[in-house]
């Protein structure tokens, strides 16, 4: 099969040749028996996000199952549990669940990524789970000194990557939302800007005193994506994951109690948002994520101060990352695959699919940029918005 006009992510066209699922011709103008005109289509690396959350934090085989339908739709190939669940992962039995739950999956690769703390602050098991296969430890640090100092002795013996969510829980256990005008008005307790910051810049230095690596998860404040930057010009190996919701919506979203922009990190200040695009378009941020948390409505449903954090968009994952950041002209395609497949792919050790000759095409996918829908979730932030893109996969030809 040759499918006919495919843009690249540069913006050339060329036709690919496909023959049991192999790529072996890239060129323009191939001649066929049989072929498709995809009229321009993106021919894309499936994306990935390390970022992903189970239905209202519960861990169990459909909430498994949802999520790869999700992905799939939104062009997602490749993501990483996050271990915030009920029950949470931080144990042998609830990793041996979950792996075996995900053996069942075929169509998108899941890894799992692991709680470093158990409930009561201790250590949890790194070692043994690691062992078991679980891919990377996660840290938030509310883990006092001498706990995070032990993670990291673990994270440099076994060569992984830190998962590290910079919070402090003294700051952070009143708030709702961010500490700003927007929360002053609707009467609100804010999470100050401080309670990333100072983690951070704590984080940053045992990672440069241990030599480990660290990805510092869905930053939110323009200051820490400073820091991490000028440590990576002084040889510390850190990496900041931006969340689309944060380059896209202020804390604004939150006015007339929008319980549906409650997300963890929270919404910040326009002004803070628009540091955060210009740190994207800089190179300050190293990989994107949407940040999928959706919600039941019985959690959101409620006053803003009870209602759940997180929102829904892994279905629509590549038609928003395209409408919203590459049709608008912030990024070009190229820098989106950069930041969605290439970053990502290398920070946790993946191989990296290049569109040539010998390669599997399931790899791929096929993203017509001239369709368009409107976004229906009522648990996401860009209802009834209208995005562009629709995804499609070779395997359905």
């Amino acid at each position: 099969m040759v499918y006919k006009n495919c843009t690249l992510p540069d913006g050339r066209q060329v036709d690919i040749e496909v023959q049991n699922g192999t790529i072996t011709a890239l060129e323009e103008n191939i001649s066929a028996k049989e072929s498709t005109d995809v009229n321009g289509a993106y021919l894309l690396p499936k994306l990935v996000d390390l970022h992903v959350k189970l239905k209202d934090g519960i861990l169990n085989a459909p909430n498994m199952k949802k999520i790869v339908k999700e992905a799939k739709k939104g062009g997602v190939g490749y993501m990483m549990i996050m271990p915030q669940t009920t029950p949470p992962i931080d144990n042998e039995i609830s990793l041996e669940f979950t792996q075996n739950t995900l053996k069942e999956i075929k169509d998108i690769k899941i890894d799992i990524a692991i709680n470093a703390l158990q409930e009561d602050l201790s250590l949890s098991n790194i070692a043994i789970l690691l062992k078991k296969g679980a891919k990377n430890p996660y840290i938030s640090t509310i883990a006092k000194n001498n706990i995070a100092i032990k993670i990291a002795e673990y994270v440099k013996m076994y060569n992984t990557i830190l998962f590290c969510k910079a919070e402090d829980n003294s700051l952070k256990s009143q708030g709702v939302m961010f500490d700003g005008d927007v929360s002053s008005k609707l009467g609100l307790s804010g999470i100050p800007e401080l309670s990333e910051v100072v983690h951070v810049s704590r984080m940053i230095e045992i990672a440069r005193y241990y030599g480990v690596k660290i990805l510092f998860k869905a930053i939110a404040i323009p200051q820490s994506l400073e820091m991490i930057s000028k440590a990576k010009e002084e040889g510390v190996d850190v990496k900041a994951e931006v969340s689309l919701h944060h380059l896209l919506h202020s804390d604004k979203a939150c006015e007339g109690f929008n319980t549906i922009a409650k997300i963890d990190p929270p919404l910040v200040d326009e002004i803070s948002r628009e540091k955060l695009i210009t740190a994207l378009k800089n190179g300050s941020i190293d990989m994107l994520s949407v940040l999928h948390q959706p919600n039941s409505p019985v959690n959101k449903e409620v006053a803003f101060f009870d209602a759940s954090y997180g929102s829904s968009a892994l279905s629509d994952a590549l038609a928003l990352y395209y409408t919203k950041l590459v049709k608008s002209g912030i990024i070009s395609m190229q820098k989106l695959i950069e930041l969605t497949v290439i970053n990502p792919r290398k920070t946790v050790g993946l191989k990296i699919p290049v569109i040539e000759i010998g390669e599997s095409i399931n790899q791929f996918l096929l993203f017509n940029k001239n369709e368009s829908y409107m976004i229906k979730e009522n648990d996401s932030l860009y209802k009834s918005d209208i995005v562009f893109g629709k995804v499609q996969y070779f395997e359905e030809n």
